[in-house]
C-alpha cells in the first residue's frame, strides 16, 4: 500500500479558484488590470484597513514597508531572530541595519518585549515584530515602545493573516503590517504579498515603490507625462495572481477555522505526551495556525535529527523554522555573531520541529499524524 504523506503545509486549490483565473487569463488584462484594485479593496476591507498594495511577494512587500517607513543608512530596525531571512533583509537592502531581540522564553518563539526595550538607541527607526507560526505577538506593548521612542511599527505578517489579537483582526495592529500569499500560506497567488495601512502616505509611497519609482499624479508634457521620482522596483503582481486572491479570501475564514481545529485536536491528543511541549497562545490572541511547532525536551540537537528523519521516514513532511537569521554565515560574517548570542532563539530551534497543519488536511491525514508522532516519540 502507498505510504500516506502529508506536508507540513501546502495550498488548497479548487474549481471556483481555477474559474476565476481563467476568467482572467481570457480579459483584456493579465497586469496592470482593475483586479489589482479589487484585490486591494477586498483585503482593507477583510484586514480593516484604509488601504492594501500588493505586491509580487512577502519580501517585496517588507522591502515597500521598509522603503515607505523611510530607512536608510544610518537606521537600525528591531526584529527578531525566530523567522524567514526576509523580515531583515529587507533592512538590509534600504541600507539600514537589522538589530536583534531574543525571543520569549514561554515556547511561543516572539519576540520579547524587554529585549526590544534594551535594543532600542536614538537610530531606532522601526520595529519588525514577527508573528510567528501564525500568532500576533504583544502588539499594544511593541505599539508603546515604538511611541515613545520615536519609532514605526512595521508588522511580519506573514504567518497571520486572519488571526486577531484582543478582538482585532492582523491588519490594524501596527503602522503597516505586510503579508504573504506563498503557496504554504492561509491564502495564495502562487507568490505574492500586500502591505496594508492606515496612513495615505505610507500607501501612496509603496504605490510608487512597486512601480519603479515613478508617479503620474504630476503635470507635464502630456497625458503620457510620469517621472521617476525614487529607486524603486518592479513588484507588481498580476490580475490573474489577484483574480485568484480574490477567490482564495473568500474562503479564508473557513481555511482558518479548519487549521485552529486540528491545533485543538493536536493539543487534546499531543499535550500530555512526555517528550515534548505543544505550542502556546498569549493571552488575547488567536493564532491562525499558519505552522504547529513542537519543542523537544532536553537532549542534543543530533536527536532532534533522529526524530525529524523518522517523522519523514513515516510520511510526515515536517520542516523546522527556523535557523536563527543570526546564525547565518552572511550574518556572521557581516556583523560578527557567534553562538550564544541569542541563547533563547538557539535552544528553540535546537528544539523545534513543525508538523503538518493546512486546511487541506482531513480527518484521516490529522489522525495519522497523530499516531505518528506518539509512535516516533514514544
Amino acid at each position: 500500500m502507498k505510504k500516506r504523506y502529508i506536508p507540513y503545509s501546502t495550498q488548497l486549490i479548487d474549481e471556483s479558484d481555477i474559474s476565476a483565473v481563467t476568467k482572467a487569463l481570457r480579459s483584456d488584462f493579465l497586469t496592470q488590470g482593475p483586479r489589482v484594485a479589487e484585490f486591494e479593496k477586498s483585503l482593507a476591507r477583510y484586514c480593516g484597513a484604509k488601504y492594501c498594495v500588493v505586491m509580487s511577494s512577502g519580501t517585496a512587500a517588507l522591502h515597500a514597508a521598509c522603503f515607505a517607513a523611510g530607512i536608510k543608512n544610518g537606521d537600525e530596525v528591531i526584529t527578531s531572530p525566530i523567522t524567514f531571512v526576509a523580515s531583515s533583509n529587507c533592512v538590509l537592502y534600504c541600507g539600514g541595519k537589522p538589530v536583534f531581540a531574543d525571543i520569549e522564553d514561554d515556547g511561543t518563539a516572539l519576540i520579547s518585549t524587554k529585549e526590544i526595550e534594551k535594543k532600542l538607541t536614538s537610530r531606532t527607526k522601526a520595529i519588525i515584530p514577527v508573528d510567528y507560526a501564525g500568532q500576533p505577538c504583544d502588539m499594544d506593548r511593541i505599539n508603546s515602545i515604538a511611541k515613545k521612542n520615536g519609532s514605526i511599527v512595521i508588522e511580519d505578517a506573514a504567518h497571520s493573516l486572519g488571526a486577531t489579537y484582543k478582538g482585532r483582526k492582523v491588519g490594524t495592529l501596527a503602522d503597516m503590517t505586510a503579508l504573504s500569499f506563498h503557496a504554504v500560506k492561509h491564502i495564495t497567488t502562487g507568490e505574492g504579498g500586500a502591505v496594508v495601512t492606515d496612513n495615505k502616505q505610507f500607501r501612496d509611497r509603496l504605490i510608487m515603490f512597486r512601480t519603479h519609482g515613478i508617479t503620474r499624479n504630476v503635470n507635464g508634457d502630456g497625458p503620457w507625462y510620469y517621472e521617476m521620482q525614487e529607486l524603486g522596483f518592479n513588484y507588481r503582481l498580476t490580475d490573474f495572481q489577484c483574480a485568484l486572491g480574490m477567490s482564495q479570501l473568500k474562503k479564508l475564514d473557513k481555511f482558518v477555522a479548519r487549521r485552529r481545529k486540528i491545533a485543538s485536536t493536536y493539543d487534546h491528543e499531543l499535550s500530555n505526551i512526555k517528550g515534548f511541549d505543544t505550542p502556546k497562545e498569549i493571552e488575547g490572541a488567536k493564532s491562525s495556525y499558519h505552522l504547529y511547532p513542537i519543542m523537544l525536551k532536553g537532549g542534543p540537537l543530533k536527536r532532534k535529527l533522529e526524530i525529524f528523519n523518522a517523522l519523514r521516514e513515516k510520511g510526515l513532511g515536517v520542516n523546522v523554522h527556523y535557523i536563527p537569521v543570526p546564525m547565518q554565515p552572511y550574518y556572521r560574517k557581516t556583523f560578527g555573531y557567534k553562538a550564544g548570542d541569542f541563547p533563547v532563539a538557539e535552544a528553540f530551534y535546537k528544539s523545534e520541529i513543525s508538523i503538518p497543519i493546512h486546511q487541506k488536511m482531513d480527518n484521516a491525514d490529522v489522525k495519522a499524524v497523530i499516531s505518528t508522532v506518539k509512535e516516533v516519540i514514544k
